[in-house]
């Protein structure tokens, strides 16, 4: 009994000096509103932990379009609204254009990398790697090649399934994950690669579980959570084998590198390493590429293929939009092998892939941002480090751009004449200096990916099946899972 009331103490005295070190963090008077939280929870219970993106719009109905929740003893600031958020990411860039330092952070990432890190580390990383993405293709007629051929691979595994169910998420995962793993390793996986197989498992696991409640509760309780089971513990040890993934490929990449014959960005950034600099020292070390190597794959994989499932998903909940799709494939592509340049001439695919985006809202939440230093942001005071949550899920349902935000409705995108028009309130990518390094190839991706499908197969669900359109729970809005069967089209629309 003295134990476990000497226990009771030390956990007492350590939440309320938690508690008081948050108070004077957060002591300023205009600090942006919110509701009141509750002791060791925080506003926890007021967040929804399958859709907090619903209750952060909630939230804003009545505290505006800044205001701050408490997460456990961590208070954050969520921005809601496209004028807003562009607001800050575009006109206060470098205020807000920092990484928390949290509990989580600090035993996954440590800071290195290119998502997660700060300060000149991150500068260095992400100069590296837009500059390496260009030099191994992004943009170039060779990556788009190279994204037709595994296009015509994924069609050949859709074809094997003779029209029957099954389930898209691993199919996708890896030949979406193939070009990015082509420009970082140059090589490719085999669909059923026992390897890939168990690695795009694991991945999925990852993005399940990073928006539990217990991932939540570890940043403001790490010396208290990491005693209890939950899903912490599972996303520690996913990341720990992603990260072992990762150090054994660099490590067998080192033995092969030929400093005048670079073939990736592995290559690149060993060959970094080799040129004696004060930077090779301080930024190309192997705790550096391991995470970036990891931050590029999640990166270049994971949004990519999971807004491509939602694609198809749409396709089959809506036959009639995938039809006009498949007709405007016919008119300006046949039989052809669609092309990056194909996408100027059709307008309604065009505006049909901009919606799949807005639509699937794949990063609802944005990833947390943080004030580099303290600043005053439409009339309230943010110190310095404060967690800043762009709310990307306001901007893409933000109806003052979008006439019928909570559907999908490719006119959108589409002006009185049936031509594709842009719309500035569309940036799944977020916007400013920590917009995705990736953005072009994302988009090369799509089109090439989508338009391959629907000119080889027509999508429909299971007989019986109903589809349902809400996102599995967590921290990205990811399908639930579902089976469709892809029916080949005539054999004049297969590539050739």
């Amino acid at each position: 009994m003295e134990l476990i009331s000497l226990l009771l103490v030390v956990l007492v005295v350590l939440f309320l000096a938690n508690v008081i070190k948050n108070q004077k963090k957060y002591k300023y008077s205009n600090f942006p509103p919110g509701p009141k939280p509750l002791p060791i929870i925080g506003n926890l219970h007021l967040i929804s932990s399958i859709k907090p993106q619903k209750s952060f719009m909630e939230l804003s109905k009545k505290y505006g379009t800044v205001f701050s929740v408490q997460f456990g003893t961590e208070k954050m600031v969520i921005l809601c609204g496209y004028e807003t958020v562009k607001d800050a990411l575009i006109n206060h860039a470098e205020e807000f254009a920092g990484r928390p330092v949290t509990a989580i952070g600090s035993r996954t990432s440590r800071g290195y990398g290119i998502i997660f890190s700060n300060g000149e580390n991150w500068k260095v990383m992400r100069r590296f790697t837009l500059s390496t993405l260009r030099d191994f293709g992004m943009g170039k007629k060779s990556l788009e090649n190279r994204i037709i051929e595994e296009c015509e691979s994924l069609m050949q595994k859709c074809r094997s399934y003779g029209g029957k169910p099954f389930n898209n998420q691993i199919v996708i995962n890896v030949a979406v994950a193939n070009i990015i793993v082509s420009i970082l390793m140059d090589q490719r996986c085999d669909y059923d690669d026992p390897a890939i197989l168990k690695f795009m498992t694991l991945f999925n696991e990852i993005f399940r579980i990073a928006g539990s409640t217990m991932v939540r509760l570890y940043n403001s309780y790490p010396w208290l959570i990491k005693w209890l089971p939950g899903a912490h513990r599972k996303l520690f040890e996913s990341l720990k084998e992603m990260q072992e993934f990762a150090t054994e490929t660099f490590t067998r990449k080192k033995k092969e590198l030929d400093i005048n014959n670079q073939r990736n960005l592995i290559d690149a950034f060993l060959a970094k390493q080799k040129e004696g600099k004060p930077e090779s020292t301080l930024y190309y070390h192997n705790e550096n590429l391991s995470m970036l190597v990891s931050n590029l794959f999640a990166a270049g994989m994971e949004t990519t293929s999971t807004t491509l499932r939602w694609g198809l998903l749409l396709m089959m909940k809506y036959p009639d939009i995938q039809t006009k799709v498949q007709s405007e494939i016919e008119n300006f592509i046949g039989s052809a092998q669609p092309q990056v340049k194909h996408r100027q001439k059709m307008s309604y695919t065009d505006a049909v892939i901009h919606e799949i985006q807005r639509y699937g809202d794949i990063a609802p939440g944005s990833i947390p941002h943080a004030t580099t230093k303290d600043m005053t942001f439409r009339g309230y005071f943010l110190p310095k480090g404060t967690i800043v949550i762009p709310l990307l899920h306001s901007v893409l349902r933000d109806k003052a751009y979008f006439e019928k935000p909570e559907e999908f409705y490719p006119e959108h995108f589409l002006d009185s004449d049936g031509k594709f028009k842009k719309n500035e309130a569309f940036i799944p990518f977020s916007l400013g200096k920590r917009s995705c390094a990736g953005e072009n190839l994302a988009n090369m991706e799509l089109f090439l990916f989508f338009t391959s499908l629907l000119q080889n197969f027509t999508f429909q669900a299971p007989p019986g099946a109903e589809l349902d359109l809400n996102p599995a729970p967590g921290f990205a809005n990811i399908p639930l899972p579902h089976e469709m069967c892809a029916i080949p089209r005539n054999d004049t629309y297969l590539p050739s």
